[in-house]
């Protein structure tokens, strides 16, 4: 099924946004399963929470696997035995259902209490990545040298300042 948006002219103008434009492409096709239902959740700037309904599951039915970009909660249930049901309302099926993350998002832990699946996610930027302020050495900055040394520039002070006049 083709999408009513093209995004080929973008795809042609752009270095390095081909998985978002993957993803874009994968949501807008609808073939994703609505089961389990889950709800996202912002708990503050850089901590979240994804609630999974998983009625009837237990926890060593359940997997969750954190890959590049992508967590991965699966589950399946095994089989009730010799029970025989009247009428069987509780959803049963195997699900696997799929969320892209964004990057520098971790996966802290997870929680499976009264039907549902809490994942708590975590934003770690780098160190490197973080903005930070960097200081001007103006004028200020350069008096202050220049009284260390008596108010004289050295030759090749003044060499270094004709280069870059």
């Amino acid at each position: 099924m083709r999408n009513a948006f093209d995004f080929a002219p973008y795809r042609r103008s752009t270095v390095g946004f081909d998985r978002l434009f993957d993803m874009m492409e994968n949501s807008a096709s609808g073939s994703q399963e609505n089961y389990p239902p889950f709800d996202l959740i912002q708990l503050d700037e850089n901590d979240y929470r994804i609630d999974l309904a998983v009625a009837g599951f237990k926890s060593d039915e359940i997997d969750i696997t954190a890959q590049q970009n992508v967590l991965v909660v699966a589950g399946k249930r095994r089989d009730d035995g010799d029970q025989n049901f009247i009428h069987r309302g509780i959803a049963t099926r195997s699900f696997e259902r799929r969320f892209a993350l964004a990057d520098h998002i971790q996966v802290r832990d997870a929680d499976l209490r009264d039907g549902l699946l809490s994942v708590t996610l975590v934003r770690e930027i780098p160190e490197a990545m973080k903005p930070r302020k960097i200081d001007i050495g103006g004028s200020a900055g350069r008096s202050a040298i220049d009284n260390d040394q008596g108010g004289s520039t050295s030759p090749q002070t003044v060499d270094a300042q004709a280069q870059f006049a």
